[in-house]
C-alpha cells in the first residue's frame, strides 16, 4: 500500500519540534505531503489536498464531514489532540475509514500552559512587559494564586492534571463537570452557576462545541475574574465577552 501512497499532515503543529514522525512515515514508503498554508485548513483547501493518491490524514481541526470524507480516498484518520468532534465518525465507518487519536499527547503541556498563564494574569507580568518595552516604569502591585477559588469547567484529563498542578498552590478548587456528581478529594463539585459566582479564575476545559459562557452567564461572574479558555473558542460566546469586558 505504501508504494506511492501519500500522508496529509493537515496540522501546521506537527513534528514541529521533532522529525522523527515524518521521517518514520517516509522510511515506511510514504510521501508526505505537508499543509503549504501554516494554518487551519478550510473545507475547500483540504478538498485540493486530498487526491487519490493520499491515503492517510494527520488531522488537526479541519471540517471532516461527510462530503469531504465521500470526496477522499481516505484509509485512517489520525487526529492530534483528543477532540473528536470536527470528524462525521458515522461517516468514518461508513465509508470503513479508520479515525486514530492521541487522547493523553497534550494533556500535561495544555495544562502546563494553563498555570503559568494563570500566574502571569494574577501577577501582571504581561502589562509589566508591555510597559518596560515602551520604557515605562509603573510600579504594579499583583496578586498571589494562594487563597483563590478556581473553578475548573471540564474535568477530563486536561481539568485534571490542571487541579494537580494547582494543588501546590494552596487553592480553594471548584469542579463543574456534569459526570462528577460527589465532591472529589479535596475539591468542591458544583453547578456552573454557582462556581461562576464564587471563582476569581475561571478555567474552561470542556470538550465538544456547546457555548457554555454566554450573556447570563457573563452576568453573574464577579467582577475582576480571570478567565482561561484553553479548550475550544466557540465554548464562549465573543459577543457577550466583548459585553461583558466593556462594561
Amino acid at each position: 500500500m505504501q508504494n506511492g501512497s501519500k500522508i496529509l499532515v493537515g496540522t501546521s503543529s506537527f513534528a514541529a519540534l521533532d522529525k522523527t514522525p515524518i521521517d518514520r512515515l517516509i522510511s515506511e514508503g510514504f510521501e508526505v505531503v505537508d499543509n503549504p498554508f501554516k494554518r487551519k485548513l478550510t473545507k475547500e483547501e483540504l478538498l485540493d489536498l486530498l487526491s487519490p493518491d493520499v491515503i492517510g490524514l494527520i488531522a488537526g481541526l479541519e471540517p471532516l464531514d461527510r462530503e469531504v470524507l465521500q470526496k477522499s480516498n481516505l484509509k485512517v484518520i489520525s487526529r492530534v489532540g483528543s477532540g473528536l468532534s470536527n470528524i462525521d465518525l458515522d461517516s468514518a465507518e461508513d465509508l470503513g475509514i479508520s479515525v486514530c487519536y492521541t487522547p493523553y499527547g497534550p494533556t500535561t503541556a495544555v495544562a502546563e500552559l494553563v498555570l503559568g498563564n494563570m500566574i502571569s494574569l494574577v501577577r501582571m507580568i504581561p502589562l509589566m512587559d508591555r510597559d518596560m518595552h515602551i520604557k515605562k516604569w509603573n510600579k504594579r502591585i499583583g496578586l498571589q494564586l494562594e487563597g483563590k477559588t478556581v473553578a475548573i469547567i471540564g474535568y477530563g484529563r486536561i481539568g485534571r492534571k490542571v487541579a494537580e498542578l494547582l494543588s501546590s498552590f494552596n487553592v480553594n478548587i471548584l469542579v463543574v463537570d456534569p459526570f462528577c456528581k460527589d465532591d472529589i478529594s479535596d475539591y468542591t463539585v458544583l453547578p456552573l452557576e454557582k462556581a461562576l459566582t464564587n471563582a476569581d479564575i475561571i478555567t474552561i476545559h470542556s470538550s465538544g462545541d456547546t457555548c457554555i459562557l454566554g450573556k447570563e452567564e457573563f452576568s453573574i461572574i464577579k467582577s475582576g475574574a480571570y478567565l482561561l479558555n484553553a479548550a475550544r473558542g466557540n465554548l464562549i460566546s465573543e459577543p457577550s465577552l466583548i459585553e461583558a469586558l466593556e462594561s
